[in-house]
């Protein structure tokens, strides 16, 4: 992963708000040049992601830390097997450590979560999609963390693609005008995608012949429904209530997309410590 300028200055940021003005705790304890390794451990099996970040975090205390990943982003870590080794000098590493955790265990869960509901789908068509749900300032991680999971990226940004929500339509006064505004004004490279909430509204965003069409917290009879209705006139995007629990039944309806939130602002952070050795 090649880092961006704005990336580093969110590594800064993270740093400079635990940092504060000095580590006082390992300034008082630790030689300034004594040197060591540290080793980082699953305490569960997880999928890996933020190896990158994590590491780049001793790097901009002391670019001559090193590191060693013996696992890919994406690979699946079994339970207390050593995943990436840390050398240089001992103040770095216990000053880097508790900003380097945070973003790896929150990454890897993110990765892991995804993979349980990738495995959920596992034989059917459909594409998992994350949603703009994201902590700020670290989406580009996130997503990444999601690709790592084996889900796909949907729009980054509002800039990136148009989607009608219910608020857009109630501001406009409905799909059609809504969409006419739309085709008005926006640029005929981007697709044009409605969320509806009932099958009346459904229809409608068909009869307008939009490009995609967000079922919004349908159920799975409705999305049933709505496949049948549609006749692969538009892609169809489930969304709303996904859960590891649901996935397999609204993959079977026959949609193209489902997407969930809860990739980025539920997944667990995975338990991971990382020992020092002097």
């Amino acid at each position: 992963m090649s880092f961006s300028h704005p990336l580093d200055r969110l590594l800064r940021m993270a740093l400079e708000e635990d940092l504060g003005h000095a580590d006082v705790t390992t300034a008082a304890v630790v030689p300034e040049d004594l040197a060591g390794r540290a080793v980082v451990v699953g305490r569960e099996s997880f999928v890996l992601s933020g190896s990158s970040p994590f590491g780049r975090i001793f790097q901009l205390l002391d670019e001559s830390t090193a590191m060693e990943c013996r696992f890919r982003d994406g690979d699946r870590v079994p339970v207390d097997v050593p995943v990436l080794e840390i050398s240089g000098r001992v103040q770095v590493l216990l000053s880097g450590e508790r900003v380097a955790l945070n973003l790896l265990q929150r990454l890897s869960g993110v990765a892991t979560l995804t993979r349980r509901m990738v495995d959920a789908l596992a034989g059917a068509s459909c594409r998992l999609l994350d949603t703009r749900k994201t902590t700020p300032l670290w989406r580009q991680l996130e997503r990444q963390a999601v690709r790592h999971g084996g889900g796909y990226n949907h729009r980054f940004g509002l800039s990136d693609g148009v989607l009608i929500k219910d608020n857009h339509l109630a501001a406009a006064g409905g799909i059609r005008e809504a969409v006419k505004r739309v085709r008005l004004s926006a640029p005929h490279t981007l697709r044009i995608e409605v969320e509806v909430d009932t099958l009346d509204q459904f229809r409608e965003a068909l009869e307008v012949g939009v490009d995609v069409i967000l079922l919004d917290n349908f159920s799975v009879e409705m999305m049933g429904r709505a496949v049948a209705i549609n006749r692969k006139r538009a892609l169809l995007e489930a969304s709303g209530g996904v859960t590891l629990e649901s996935i397999e039944a609204i993959a079977r309806t026959g949609v193209d997309f489902i997407s969930s939130g809860a990739l980025t602002h539920s997944a667990r952070a995975i338990d991971i410590s990382l020992e020092l050795y002097p």
